[in-house]
């Protein structure tokens, strides 16, 4: 397995049986390493970092880190271990901004009208609500990872279950775009996936590589 690839696996696994350690003697990682709003208290400019390697859950950082053992070592062994770090970090701190541009948006249009918000449990200051607006994962960067291996290998023949035929790369990408933009759209309540911010991991790997197509040819259009 490629030198960063298996890094970032083991560096998730860490951070998230740590979190798991600290739960037990009652300290929540996710207030200091989990991405805040940044009009809240507790943000902090490190956390587009930090954020990058935390999980909600084994489920959540599973289907993360299979995505990243599955197309990660891919991306990896074509472009080299610096190139696709800088790719990985770049796209999950883009991921992260985007996160925040459309929580600020949200943060305008409904919650800067009011002082205190009913979370169906309690009513709590605006302060500490904003507190809980807290993104965790390498999502971001694992949908931007997706993207590229679409565009590297767009007509590579993928087997995803529950389908009952090969789907070709391309179409596997713009299908989970698709599903992503109208989640996020959709809104719907529970719905507590940054749906957005997967998008934006998406936005910043296409601008990326096809910033390297311009500059690049070598590194332009790849495997057919």
């Amino acid at each position: 397995m490629p030198t960063v690839t298996k890094n970032l696996l083991i560096i998730n696994v860490l951070v998230f049986l740590a979190t798991i350690v600290a739960q037990s003697y009652g300290l929540d990682l996710a207030r200091y390493l989990g991405l805040h709003f940044f009009l809240a208290d507790n943000f902090n400019i490190a956390q587009l970092i930090t954020y990058m390697f935390m999980h909600g859950g084994f489920t959540h950082l599973f289907f993360n880190m299979f995505a990243l053992w599955m197309f990660g070592r891919i991306l990896e062994q074509v472009w080299g271990p610096k190139r696709f770090l800088f790719y990985y970090l770049v796209c999950g701190i883009g991921a992260g901004f985007i996160q925040e541009i459309v929580q600020y948006v949200h943060y305008e249009m409904v919650l800067s009208a009011y002082t205190s918000v009913n979370t169906g449990y309690s009513v709590i200051p605006m302060g500490e609500y904003l507190n809980m607006m807290t993104t965790v994962g390498a999502s971001g960067a694992i949908y931007a990872i997706l993207l590229g291996f679409g565009m590297l290998f767009p007509n590579q023949p993928l087997f995803i279950f529950p389908l009952p035929f090969p789907i070709k790369a391309k179409y596997f990408v713009i299908g989970y775009a698709l599903i992503e933009l109208y989640a996020g759209f959709a809104n719907n309540p529970g719905d507590n996936v940054a749906h957005f911010a997967h998008l934006g991991g998406m936005i910043f790997g296409f601008i990326l590589i096809m910033y390297w197509r311009k500059k690049d040819r070598g590194n332009g259009y790849y495997y057919n």
